[in-house]
């Protein structure tokens, strides 16, 4: 910050009249209200502080990135407005410095910001003594004292979420690979188990009385077990494979309502209450019905197995102007800050028999049919996982025609 119109009008504030002063103002508050509007127009949150690093300035970009109040928040420190921000640690330096961080209230959001000091440049003569004229200007030396910094905020929470979806679909399409090799490896020895139990068949066959019996009634259990294990070897591969969802309009309260229904038994046992509030006149959604009812099972199933006993689940369906929403709330143990950032790691869970998949799943689902997954948990709280589903395919939208 070089000294300038401010210098200039304290050289000569013995040598003016006071109308020239109130004129002087005048032209500052202009020009200060000039710059506000600016700084209030970019994207970019602009907070300047003092050397103590009290808030002096904040534009409205910087005041929504934080959730703050412009006049609530002038003249306090800004480590105390902004909890985690270790203020002192950044600029001790004395440099520029950038960082990203990211912050959870009022939305969460990657930023980027940088942080420069600002300094004033005072020019001085040899004698110490402020120069005025131009005559002694070759004598002058310049020195700066910092009067505080700058701290320019840069929203960059898509770019961070496009790369962090990059980086999923890589890991999902390796868990693809993987999970076709072990099916392929499990599916072989049942083929054989298959062969073989048709030729312990044929042997029981010539046997009599209660030898038979038996031998039959084992090689019925374990042809079962087999098809059993078949069954959930396919169920896996279907649910992790990227598949093209086949459309068809259903009634998503009756999805939701037969999923319910295939948990009655476990529902009842555990002494757990599910409350639903299924709003009757929702349209008919495009959907894979079979492929949303495994993303309804898995949210289901987790919600449960978080609520353990005597808990309720609440499930939830409305909608907007675009969107179906489907929401599911437990009273379990909810998720920490820390875990609620991995649930969609492959792998990731908390569970001690989880296996780190079910959410992953139901994202890939969810995605597939053009809609989005949104979470919320407050550890020992319970949570809150919300399904959007677009109801109409709104490729455009047509706007007033502006005055020309």
């Amino acid at each position: 910050m070089k000294a300038g119109f401010i210098d200039k009008l304290i050289g000569r504030l013995g040598r003016i009249e006071p109308q020239e002063v109130q004129n002087y103002f005048l032209r500052l508050a202009e020009e200060k209200g000039f710059l506000e509007t600016i700084f209030n127009a970019i994207q970019e949150g602009i907070i300047v502080t003092d050397s103590n690093g009290r808030i002096t300035y904040l534009n409205e970009a910087a005041c929504e990135l934080f959730g703050l109040q412009a006049e609530e928040s002038i003249g306090k420190r800004l480590d105390e407005r902004v909890r985690g921000l270790d203020w002192q640690s950044l600029t001790h330096s004395g440099g520029p410095v950038s960082r990203d961080m990211e912050i959870f209230y009022p939305q969460n959001r990657f930023i980027n910001f940088y942080i420069v000091p600002l300094v004033i440049e005072q020019r001085e003569s040899a004698a110490g003594v402020a120069d005025a004229g131009p005559r002694s200007a070759t004598a002058a030396t310049i020195s700066g004292e910092k009067v505080g910094h700058a701290m320019i905020l840069r929203d960059i929470t898509q770019s961070r979420r496009t790369e962090q979806e990059t980086i999923e679909t890589e890991r999902l399409n390796a868990l693809t690979l993987l999970a076709a090799g072990v099916a392929h490896e499990i599916g072989n020895p049942l083929n054989s188990l298959n062969i073989h139990f048709q030729l312990m068949q044929r042997q029981v066959a010539k046997l009599d009385g209660a030898p038979r019996a038996e031998l039959q009634e084992s090689i019925n259990v374990a042809r079962a077990e087999i098809n059993r294990l078949d069954s959930i070897v396919g169920q896996f591969l279907r649910a992790i494979r990227p598949t093209r969802p086949q459309l068809h309009p259903e009634n998503i309260n009756s999805v939701i309502d037969e999923t319910v229904r295939f948990f009655a038994s476990e529902i009842r046992d555990r002494d757990i209450v599910v409350e639903q509030e299924l709003r009757a006149d929702l349209p008919l959604l495009p959907i894979d019905r079979d492929q949303m009812k495994q993303a309804f099972y898995d949210v289901i199933k987790n919600s449960l197995e978080a609520i353990k006993r005597r808990g309720i689940l609440r499930i939830r369906s409305d909608m907007d102007e675009s969107h179906v929403l489907i929401t599911f709330t437990d009273t379990g143990g909810g998720i920490s800050a820390e875990n609620l950032s991995r649930v969609f790691e492959p792998y990731f869970t908390t569970k001690t028999s989880g296996t780190g998949l079910g959410l992953l799943i139901v994202r890939r689902i969810v995605r597939e049919h053009g809609g989005e997954l949104a979470i919320e948990s407050k550890e020992g709280k319970g949570l809150t996982l919300t399904i959007r589903l677009p109801h109409s395919d709104k490729r455009i939208r047509m706007l007033e025609a502006g005055a020309r």
